[in-house]
């Protein structure tokens, strides 16, 4: 009996001596690895951050051991369009993006960014948002520390200090250089200018990232100024969301599209990215002429209250509405204005009635004046086209962008966009209508948009990788944030890893904050 009793222990111990501990261990799982490859069935060990193993671990244990229950196991989404520099540090959890499988955003984008890039990432690393975060490096940030908002073109000595600017920003450790050509004071830059800057950033292993200087009616000029500066510089080019506004509009995205895709035949690295609404979102001034706001607010005060000036830049308000196809400003609705929040959610021909003005365009833009001049607004424009939309999502090289902030919860009417985008995609356009398939969506949301940005160690689900991972329910995961009502958390994903922590578990937020900066080319090395 003793005997039988050691010989027990002694094959307990052995069995124990077989496994292999880890800290975080996924079972039964459809892994989908974000390279566009097909699910299949498996287990995946994380230790010490890392993603150790993936496979069948019939030998593996763990202190943390995650039933994935036939759900989707997938790199975590990354986000390629964000503007998260001031609302992280007030709202560090970031729950928008976490609870829509976001696990890292690269920010910086528009033109606009942090200006002090190494104070920026010291400031991530010491609060740890839930979130991993890259950035760019903005021109018109650059821009507006060298020459203010003056309309006119940089002496050569302004503009050897911009690049210089460039420079430093991508030794600290940016993935590249943002333009906003369609915001003050960027608008004023010519694409020799932009060149200039790219170039410095492609000296350093950049992409250039562009909200282009028109997205409607110029779409195919702004589109080919885009290409034309990467191949200048020698840089990877990324339009930022990419989509076509205004009803005359309408229906000619396989034209726009065709630039990219002959760019790429011919050889240059261009992408884009896509929110997958068919509203977008930016500042009221965006109606007005961009002359108007040269030499900052007190130039814009006195613009607006000559009359002269006054009715010339009416006139080419009306001039642009009537280019775009619509007969009134209904199609702007107010999402965050500061100066009466009474405001927030309706359009510019609601507030115009509100306001006792007639219901005509002319009016409407004076109301649209008089909003700029009290501090302006954040707007939303129910300005595109579904079937664009589609289109657009269909061509492989198009990524996922938010383009948005850390909202402050139940403040204002945002854009549904920076709650459901991914979700919305995977419900709506995956599951649903089915204009890609899911290994395709994943991919682009990790892996293609790692690549670009050259994340190294994310993206994709491989051994040795970092251990940013989603689980979520294809069947079920859905948006639920509207116009309407657009403070409403995407559901479905059940379980979000970032950096080798569950941030998210059964489907809440467990308040970690294991995010950290992920740093550009040039500081790496």
């Amino acid at each position: 009996m003793r005997k039988l009793l050691t010989a027990l222990i002694l094959f307990a111990g052995t069995a124990c001596m077989g496994q292999t501990s880890c800290d975080i261990l996924i079972r039964n799982g459809r892994i989908i690895d974000g390279a566009g490859n097909s699910w299949y069935y498996g287990d995946v060990a994380v230790t010490a951050g890392k993603i150790t193993a993936i496979g069948k671990l019939t030998d593996y244990t763990a202190p943390k051991i995650i039933d994935a229950k036939k759900m989707i196991v997938a790199p975590g989404f990354i986000d390629v369009h964000g503007h998260v520099e001031g609302a992280i540090f007030q709202w560090p959890t970031a729950d928008n993006y976490i609870l829509d499988g976001v696990t890292t955003v690269i920010t910086g984008n528009c033109g606009g960014s942090s200006s002090n890039l190494k104070n920026f990432f010291h400031r991530i690393d010491s609060l740890h948002p839930s979130i991993n975060i890259a950035t760019l490096y903005g021109h018109n940030t650059v821009r507006q520390e060298v020459m203010d908002r003056d309309n006119r073109l940089p002496t050569t000595a302004e503009q050897q200090q911009m690049e210089s600017l460039v420079e430093k920003a991508m030794k600290e450790g940016a993935v590249g250089i943002s333009t906003g050509l369609i915001y003050i004071p960027g608008t004023f830059a010519n694409t020799e200018e932009v060149v200039g800057l790219a170039k410095v950033a492609s000296l350093y292993n950049g992409v250039y990232a562009s909200h282009i200087r028109n997205e409607e009616s110029k779409a195919v000029e702004a589109i080919n100024e885009a290409i034309n500066i990467g191949k200048a510089a020698n840089i990877p080019v990324q339009v930022s969301h990419f989509k076509i506004g205004g009803k005359a509009n309408w229906g000619t995205s396989n034209i726009t599209l065709g630039l990219i895709q002959q760019a790429r035949q011919d050889g240059w690295d261009v992408t884009i990215d896509q929110y997958p609404y068919t509203a977008s979102s930016t500042n009221l001034g965006v109606r007005m002429p961009d002359w108007a706001f040269a030499g900052g607010n007190d130039s814009l005060k006195i613009r607006l209250h000559n009359p002269a000036t006054r009715a010339q830049i009416k006139k080419e308000m009306l001039a642009q509405l009537a280019k775009y196809k619509f007969k009134n400003y209904s199609y702007c609705v107010v999402a965050s204005y500061s100066t009466d929040s009474s405001y927030n959610g309706k359009s510019i021909t609601e507030i115009n009635k509100l306001m006792g003005r007639k219901s005509k365009a002319a009016q409407e833009a004076e109301t649209i004046m008089d909003m700029v001049e009290k501090g302006g607004a954040q707007m939303v424009y129910h300005s595109m086209n579904e079937e664009d939309v589609k289109y657009i999502m269909r061509y492989p090289f198009c990524m996922a962008g938010a383009d948005a902030g850390v909202p402050m919860p139940g403040k204002g009417m945002p854009h549904p966009r920076g709650y459901g985008t991914n979700a919305r995609i995977l419900g709506k356009y995956v599951r649903e209508e089915k204009v890609i398939i899911l290994e395709e969506a994943i991919r682009r949301m990790t892996s293609l948009a790692a690549q670009k940005f050259q994340l190294k160690d994310r993206g994709l689900l491989k051994e040795g990788m970092a251990a940013d991972i989603v689980i979520f329910d294809d069947k079920t995961v859905s948006d639920h944030a509207t116009f309407e009502q657009p403070h409403q958390y995407s559901t479905g994903f059940h379980y979000v890893i970032v950096n080798g922590q569950v941030v998210v578990d059964d489907s809440k937020h467990t308040g970690v904050r294991s995010g950290a900066s992920l740093y550009g080319p040039a500081y790496r090395k």
